[in-house]
């Protein structure tokens, strides 16, 4: 059963979360369209705005399919709206969904999704549109030897690639034969059908350039102009700017006609993005990879291009409307001419990149975003209530876009909207943000792909400085009455709640036991609620002898918020390393435990791996910083939740230095 060409829009599933969920619920507002979110018991502060929220049985439902499709039919929803990420890219998730329930999803339908989300079979696209391609395997493996043997025939470096990977997920750069076999194993790991290809890897003076394609599915299909993204580590975006770096506009302009060529041959529908690495001197350029839905980035698009709304044309174009409506024909269509004004997107996260970029999990307590002409704010976080960042997403959270009618005045006017970014309780890019934008590399758009990661440990310690200076000069404001709205927690708790209590003894629970009767609990009042940090109420108890309510204050304090819910019960139970003792191996940060991979009794040698932790979409390895036996290992289980300072193994003293 094919899709309609035309259906209004009744009611739209955000099967998303984070900003760009808050984002989506905003433009469906705006065309008065009922929306439906979903969330989870400790996420939810994307659902503000929209009609209908529906919780989720838990963090992995995002990818469920049979989950999302039974919400579609229960609330008898006909639209969904993937965003990026999670299940945006599936082809899978667009055919069922409406097969079997007749609900069709925002996106370039499973046809296209098919043919341009599969990096492999978008490299024969490329190919068949005569666009130039690095040689590769031509088929995906999971076999390690075919990765030796492609290695050998071109010579290092390569890159490995899942072939459903995604925003840096899946995608290994290797240098030398004694990396092969670790780095392949990881990209194995990160792919969805443990399937990966190779590369011959282009990494030396190259700039990461995507073109914008929007189309309606008729045959028509045109480009919004091209996006820099150079500025990363490892393969994730950091910074994003239009137009291109490139002088060269005839470049530039070749590879828009890449792109447009790319998407007609598959009548492209809704958006698209065609990525490709682009070489100024001497000029030449190879097609990356086709991301067929919206962008993280999309947003510096709509600034170069005088304010459109492509989440409004996405959800115009799934209605029936061609692209000739959309009030885009006033805008040039000419590649080598480029847009008539600059655009900056900074991605705000939770992550402490002076420490290999680790995901900082905790509550945000306190947030204050900039504001004033050409800046704009895309984030889901509210003033009125604290956000607690766990390990189960992504980390982003804010994303700060700069508009000037020149780079300078970008460039300066991004300094100042960092000076006024102020976020507390967790550790985020802001100060890394301030160094790169500091640099003279970067005031000079003088950054390829491989800056960032060339120079992290300059532009994190310029960006430290920065903020150190920020906060010297603001100490005078820290007197002053606080203006910003008391910590409040994401669980609701309301003056009436009340809640049995029973307790029976592990240790005497049998059939035969008899279940005690309970205590009563009713809340009275809130005094604070930080809740899982702290929790201050008063109370009405009633016990089974004492039938009588008895008013108490009720105080719940935990020792930690370093981490993430799980993590902090973990916390209380876990050993704790020392990290200045070399015996010990221990998490550097929080995550979830995928694997331990030695056993008390075994011989480490210095460097090898221990066990991998996962961080949203990567898997990172914990190596021993030393040789010898180890003598005691984590007794916990591979899904645990393992806060930052976690002891995983201890190698017993004395130990050879292997």
């Amino acid at each position: 059963m094919s899709p309609p060409h035309q259906r209004p829009i009744r009611r739209l599933l955000v099967a998303n979360r984070g900003e760009i969920a808050t984002r989506i619920i905003s433009t469906a507002r705006e065309l008065d369209i009922e929306t439906i979110s979903i969330y989870t018991s400790s996420d939810a502060s994307h659902t503000f705005g929209s009609s209908h929220s529906v919780q989720l049985t838990s963090p992995a439902s995002f990818l469920d399919i049979s989950e999302l499709i039974t919400i579609v039919k229960k609330h008898r929803i006909d639209t969904v709206h993937p965003g990026y990420g999670f299940l945006s890219e599936s082809p899978e998730f667009a055919r069922r969904m409406w097969d079997e329930a007749g609900a069709l999803v925002i996106g370039p339908g499973p046809r296209i999704l098919s043919r341009t989300g599969d990096k492999l079979q978008a490299r024969i696209l490329a190919e068949e549109c005569h666009v130039p391609v690095l040689p590769a395997l031509r088929m995906p493996t999971n076999e390690i030897s075919e990765l030796w043997k492609f290695a050998s025939s071109v010579g290092y470096p390569i890159i490995i690639k899942a072939v459903d990977g995604g925003g840096g997920r899946g995608i290994r750069i290797v240098q030398r034969d004694e990396d092969l076999t670790s780095l392949a194993k990881r990209a194995l790991q990160e792919s969805p059908s443990g399937k990966v290809f190779a590369e011959k890897a282009a990494v030396d003076g190259y700039r990461h350039v995507e073109v914008q394609i929007i189309g309606d599915g008729r045959g028509n299909v045109r480009h919004l102009w091209e996006r820099e993204c150079s500025i990363q580590r490892r393969f994730q975006k950091v910074v994003e700017f239009a137009p291109s770096s490139i002088p060269d506009r005839k470049l530039v302009g070749e590879v828009i006609h890449a792109a447009l060529s790319m998407a007609k041959k598959v009548n492209h529908s809704s958006l698209g993005t065609f990525e490709f690495l682009v070489r100024a001197s001497p000029p030449e350029f190879y097609f990356l990879e086709v991301n067929p839905r919206l962008q993280v980035e999309h947003t510096i698009t709509e600034s170069i291009a005088m304010g459109i709304n492509l989440v409004k044309m996405q959800l115009l174009l799934a209605q029936g409307q061609s692209l000739s409506e959309m009030g885009i024909s006033h805008l040039s269509e000419s590649p080598e001419t480029p847009a008539p004004i600059y655009s900056l997107e900074l991605r705000v996260t939770a992550e402490d990149a002076s420490n290999d970029w680790t995901l900082s999990v905790g509550k945000i307590n306190s947030i204050r975003f900039p504001a004033g002409n050409g800046i704009r704010v895309d984030s889901h976080l509210l003033l009125s209530q604290a956000t607690v960042i766990g390990t189960d997403f992504d980390s982003l959270i804010a994303k700060i876009i700069i508009t000037a009618p020149t780079w300078d005045d970008v460039v300066r006017k991004a300094k100042r909207a960092l000076a006024d970014t102020h976020i507390e309780g967790v550790k985020t890019s802001l100060d890394v943000l301030r160094g790169i934008v500091a640099s003279d590399a970067f005031a000079v758009q003088g950054c390829d792909t491989q800056w960032l990661e060339a120079n992290l440990q300059s532009a994190v310690e310029s960006g430290k400085r920065i903020s150190s200076q920020l906060t010297n000069t603001s100490t005078a404001t820290l007197n002053k009455p606080s203006t910003s709205v008391p910590v409040s927690s994401n669980v609701l708790f309301r003056k009436g709640d009340a809640w049995s209590i029973s307790l029976t003894p592990e240790a005497s629970q049998s059939e035969t036991t008899l279940t005690p009767a309970p205590s009563h609990l009713q809340l009275t009042r809130i005094h604070r609620n930080e809740f899982p940090t702290s929790l201050t109420a008063s109370i009405l108890y009633t016990t089974p002898s004492q039938q009588t309510p008895i008013p108490y204050t009720l105080t719940l304090t935990l020792a930690s918020t370093t981490a993430s819910f799980g993590s902090l019960s973990n916390a209380a139970t876990h050993r704790r390393g020392d990290p200045g003792n070399q015996n010990h191996v221990i998490t550097p940060f929080a995550g979830r435990l995928m694997e331990i991979l030695v056993d008390v009794g075994d011989e480490v040698k210095k460097g090898e791996t221990v066990a991998v932790v996962r961080q949203m979409k990567m898997e990172l390895e914990i190596r021993a910083s030393k040789g010898g036996r180890l003598g005691w290992v984590y007794e916990g289980e591979a899904g645990d939740e393992v806060g930052e300072g976690v002891l995983l193994a201890e190698i017993e003293g004395g130990g050879a230095k292997l």
